[in-house]
């Protein structure tokens, strides 16, 4: 992430330690990377009647062999998310889209996908959101205005060992819904390592402490639409189907279950890893410079979330369009570097783009062709299905592969699917919360799981510090995980979205 951020340090050993499994894996990568394009070119070739989808073109079977490639790519993590991506949508440009080779295209061209629409999913508006959070954190940690939040937040939460586990939650939930949730729990791990450190060896408070990162980083980046990749992928599929939810409405909806998971999840944490020590002290060092760089941040910072919250409203400002006031204002004072551009997290931009491109082939309607996902809502008798089963196997689903993958992957996966499945049940879904009910409740599956140190960064972040075994991790995750899966399904079909 950001050199200049507190706790990269932390980021930078996570990276390494990744990079190293993978090299230790190359053989065996090979040989499942191998095995699944075998599987994706069989799927490619076989007879179309196989599918039982009637309508279906060369082009649609193409695709659904390319949405295999990527799913058991993404599923068994044989290569990193994002390179996926990147191999998905160069393969979909020279197989199914209007650039393709000659005689790979139809001799009448139909059902091709325009190869800008493929190429615009790079510069998509919710990629923009995403630049636009990055930046932010940027300013942020670059004035050290991060440090100087940390200490005000965390100070009316006194000494009491149970009352700062509370304080430590809630301001990394705080963070995590408008910063990276990886960088909000390394940020706020290097705060706390010295009093993990200080804290009794026999004594269970530090567990409950070095948990409270992760859980607080991950629950925390439902609260807003920026606070977390899967919010956005679900938020820009539901917009592409002129069914948008704005900033301001997905925070109200939001927030008071996020709260009420996190008090909940404290006190778990309290009951499992009760304290030895009474009183812990909180010492954050940094100083901040109120020079006109950190002015300027703290403008831009209040009104970019302002604007999020209210612009649309008051002056009809798109919230994606809303993310480039920072980076406006970063540019023209020079905090915003060439050197920090380089810094972002192009990675996780390259991986959202991959899915939002999967999205655009399933969904492509070109003249004289139906779209794929339209001719699998025909082919399969939705009608039949209990709505709510649906959601709830759609979250169950999510939330296996999200403990296991990445959340961005597991949520490009399921999104363009569940978006068809969506399709197909129609006005049956309104008594559970509609359409929007059923892609929402996959960003919050996505967002509470969290129980191995694979699942998320934060998690990672918080097992290497050495103060969590893996058994605590689970324990915790499974009892959370069902505790979010149950308050926001019931969110969802009580209250809707």
């Amino acid at each position: 992430m950001f050199k200049n951020f507190t706790g990269y340090k932390l980021l930078e050993k996570l990276q390494k330690n990744k990079s190293h499994k993978r090299e230790r894996k190359l053989p065996l990568n090979a040989i499942k990377l191998l095995f699944i394009t075998a599987i994706a070119l069989v799927v490619a070739l076989v007879p179309s009647e196989s599918f039982g989808i009637e309508g279906l073109t060369e082009i649609h079977q193409r695709i659904i062999a390319l949405f295999v490639f990527a799913a058991l790519m993404w599923l068994t993590e044989t290569m990193p998310s994002w390179v996926t991506s990147m191999i998905v949508v160069t393969v979909m440009l020279f197989t199914v889209s209007t650039s393709a080779f000659s005689f790979l295209r139809p001799e009448n061209g139909v059902g091709l996908v325009p190869f800008k629409s493929i190429f615009a999913c790079f510069s998509n508006p919710t990629i923009m959101l995403f630049i636009g959070g990055f930046v932010l954190a940027i300013g942020l940690t670059k004035v050290k205005l991060d440090v100087a939040l940390a200490r005000v937040l965390l100070k009316p939460f006194g000494t009491r060992s149970e009352i700062v586990l509370l304080g430590f939650i809630l301001v990394t939930a705080i963070f995590s819904a408008f910063v990276s949730n990886t960088a909000t729990a390394a940020m706020m791990l290097a705060f706390l390592t010295p009093v993990l450190r200080s804290l009794p060896a026999d004594g269970k408070g530090r567990i409950a402490l070095a948990l409270a990162i992760p859980v607080g980083a991950n629950l925390g980046g439902m609260i807003t639409p920026i606070g977390t990749p899967p919010n956005m992928i679900a938020l820009d599929y539901l917009a592409s189907q002129g069914m948008g939810i704005s900033f301001v409405d997905w925070t109200i909806k939001m927030a008071p279950f996020v709260i009420l998971l996190l008090v909940l999840a404290w006190m778990l944490l309290r009951i499992l890893f009760p304290f030895k020590q009474k009183n812990i002290k909180i010492e954050i060092e940094g100083t901040i410079r109120w020079d006109y760089k950190t002015w300027s941040v703290v403008v831009a910072f209040a009104l970019t979330i302002f604007m999020w919250m209210f612009g649309t409203d008051m002056w009809g400002i798109d919230t994606n369009v809303v993310a480039m006031i920072p980076i406006a204002i970063f540019c023209a004072t020079g905090i915003l570097t060439r050197r920090d551009l380089e810094e972002i997290n192009w990675s996780v931009l390259w991986m959202v783009a991959g899915g939002f491109a999967l999205g655009v082939a399933l969904n492509y309607k070109g003249e004289g062709s139906a779209s794929l996902s339209s001719l699998i809502v025909q082919s399969v008798p939705f009608d039949n299905f209990s709505p709510l089963v649906v959601m709830i196997l759609a979250g169950l689903i999510c939330f296996g592969f999200s403990n296991f993958i990445s959340h961005s992957a597991a949520t490009s996966l399921l999104v363009p699917v569940l978006g068809v499945v969506a399709s197909g049940l129609g006005t049956a879904l309104d008594g559970v919360g509609g359409p929007q009910a059923m892609l929402v409740g996959i960003a919050i599956a996505s967002s509470v799981s969290m129980i191995l140190p694979i699942s998320t960064p934060p998690n990672a972040i918080a097992h290497s510090t050495g103060f969590i075994e893996q058994k605590d991790m689970m324990k915790v995750g499974i009892i959370v995980g069902i505790m979010g899966l149950v308050l926001g399904y019931a969110m969802l079909i009580f209250i809707g979205f």
